[in-house]
């Protein structure tokens, strides 16, 4: 089992990277959340199978067709199993 910490960067913002960040995640039975944050990044943090974990980490690298990825900064983090489903923070 994984825990992820990701800081993505580009055009990321209004062009609906949470709301398909959490339909990917979930399609992927991943926990966690996503959020935007002011200056302009989107952070997520996922937990879940490693080979998830990975695939997501692939997709956020792409995001959804209206995105930019310019960048995907990730911390690894202990694995804790805290959550029970994957949602949008605001």
């Amino acid at each position: 089992m994984k825990r992820l910490h990701v800081y993505i960067s580009g055009r990321v913002q209004g062009v609906f990277f949470r709301a398909e960040t959490q339909r990917t995640a979930k399609g992927f039975n991943l926990t966690g959340w996503v959020r935007n944050i002011a200056d302009g990044h989107v952070e997520a943090l996922f937990e879940g199978e490693d080979t998830n974990v990975d695939k997501m980490i692939a997709w956020c690298h792409i995001g959804p067709p209206a995105a930019r990825v310019e960048e995907v900064l990730i911390e690894e983090k202990p694995y804790i199993g805290e959550f029970r489903d994957f949602s949008i923070k605001y």
